[in-house]
């Protein structure tokens, strides 16, 4: 017996309410994804410096790229999912007249830095929403397993590649990022 998945609202009203959410709490950024309502708190000091010491690798690697911080993305087949990944990596001009949510198609790789609350095992560490949506490449920063996990190669549902190495050692981000990482410096903010 399979169980029938009703959606709980339209993509318009998801965006309505957080629109409203945004208004009442800044410290609030809310998700709909796989059909399941959540909540995103802001970023603690260290994640947010994790994701400038990011900014500033590609910068210097990859000029033409931008490492977005909190864009929304439509990110299921239908586009009724809504997710504000830490980081979207893209052609710096992606985005330009999207809106608050965005198409996903130009997007090179998302970034996810675990944070410190409750629901970081839900948010963070889950793939499919990305790999269902042919994202090529999402970055996780694990702070609290101390570990790095690539994921590639998207297939409908999950990333048919996934390399975990300590935070300290070299990451290779595969095309179309095609960058090597050194992530010594993202252990002093661990």
């Amino acid at each position: 017996m399979t169980a029938v998945h009703e959606e709980i609202m339209t993509s318009e009203e998801f965006e309505e309410l957080a629109r409203l959410a945004g208004r009442v709490s800044e410290g609030i950024r809310l998700e709909l994804v796989e059909g399941r309502l959540g909540a995103k708190g802001v970023a603690d000091g260290d994640h947010g410096r994790i994701l400038q010491w990011l900014i500033r690798m590609f910068i210097l690697a990859r000029p033409e790229l931008f490492l977005t911080v909190e864009q929304g993305l439509k990110v299921d087949a239908y586009r009724k999912g809504r997710a504000r990944p830490d980081g979207t990596l893209a052609d710096a001009d992606a985005f330009v007249g999207q809106g608050e949510w965005a198409d996903p198609a130009p997007v090179l790789m998302v970034v996810e830095v675990t944070s410190r609350d409750s629901d970081t095992e839900q948010r963070d560490r889950r793939e499919i929403a990305y790999a269902a949506t042919g994202i090529p490449v999402y970055l996780l920063i694990d702070r609290e397993f101390g570990e790095i996990t690539v994921f590639s190669r998207p297939s409908s549902a999950r990333y048919q590649r996934r390399v975990t190495v300590s935070i300290g050692d070299s990451v290779e981000l595969p095309d179309p990022v095609g960058l090597t990482l050194d992530t010594e410096p993202i252990k002093a903010w661990v």
